[in-house]
């Protein structure tokens, strides 16, 4: 049975009333709801602490990223470990900002999922492929290829800590979406990537991303390959966010 989770990714949003006024009532909803959702919300790191002693049991904390390095002189840092220490489960790795912004190569992300994975964190590895990419048709060599470098060094032992996160970079903060049909398209593809490489990737939950709300959460969550959504601005708002923890079909 595959994890199914909803995870709010705030990116450089909050405040400590965001925190108050927010994490409770998620908190609150999702105590009634049955479809087995895991519901995390993942903040940027100076309100993990306080995300944490709100969330009780229903909800899971991340935080944004990690560091590719355990511990050291590398100022402005924080390690897998340190999140592991304050409480986060998860841990986004590879956001399309992330490489995009700063830069952040395929080598360091799978240095990054493999400093989570031993700090017993999940690590969400975040992959997806520009416009001119998709417009090219190179969308699933390029989505495959960040799938295969980021897992390339996972052990047999650690794939229940890995999730992927397909978010076509043209559909982040755009509004756009891609269309159900296409979004289950790739996930598929990435499933297939996953098994090829021996991993049991029909145990491996795939999240999607990208201009996610409450009015397409049902479409995109009742595709068999997508496992639940990896949520940007609808995630700052609490009932936007529950309505779409509640999409997610319940097991069978």
């Amino acid at each position: 049975m595959r994890r199914k989770i909803v995870a709010g990714n705030w990116k450089m949003n909050g405040s400590k009333d965001l925190v108050s006024n927010l994490v409770g009532q998620v908190r609150s909803e999702l105590a009634s709801f049955d479809n087995g959702v895991e519901a995390v919300i993942i903040p940027p790191a100076l309100f993990v602490g306080d995300v944490v002693e709100q969330a009780g049991e229903k909800l899971a904390v991340g935080v944004q990223n990690v560091a590719c390095w355990g511990s050291g002189a590398y100022t402005g840092e924080v390690s897998a470990a340190m999140a592991k220490d304050c409480g986060c489960g998860f841990t986004l790795v590879g956001h399309s900002e992330r490489r995009q912004l700063f830069g952040e190569t395929d080598e360091q992300v799978a240095a990054k999922v493999g400093q989570a994975l031993a700090s017993g964190l999940v690590a969400v590895i975040c992959v997806g492929e520009t416009l001119e990419e998709r417009s090219a048709g190179k969308a699933e060599d390029v989505v495959s290829l960040q799938v295969r470098k980021a897992v390339a060094d996972v052990g047999s032992e650690s794939w229940q800590q890995v999730v992927i996160a397909y978010e076509p970079v043209w559909a982040i903060g755009t509004g756009k979406t891609a269309t159900a049909d296409d979004a289950q398209a790739m996930h598929a593809a990435i499933r297939d990537v996953l098994k090829s490489l021996g991993a049991p990737a029909d145990e491996i939950s795939l999240l999607y991303g990208g201009s996610v709300k409450a009015d397409n959460a049902a479409a995109l969550f009742a595709q068999p390959d997508i496992d639940g959504g990896l949520i940007g601005g609808a995630s700052l708002d609490a009932n936007d966010f529950v309505s779409i923890c509640r999409a997610v079909p319940g097991k069978s």
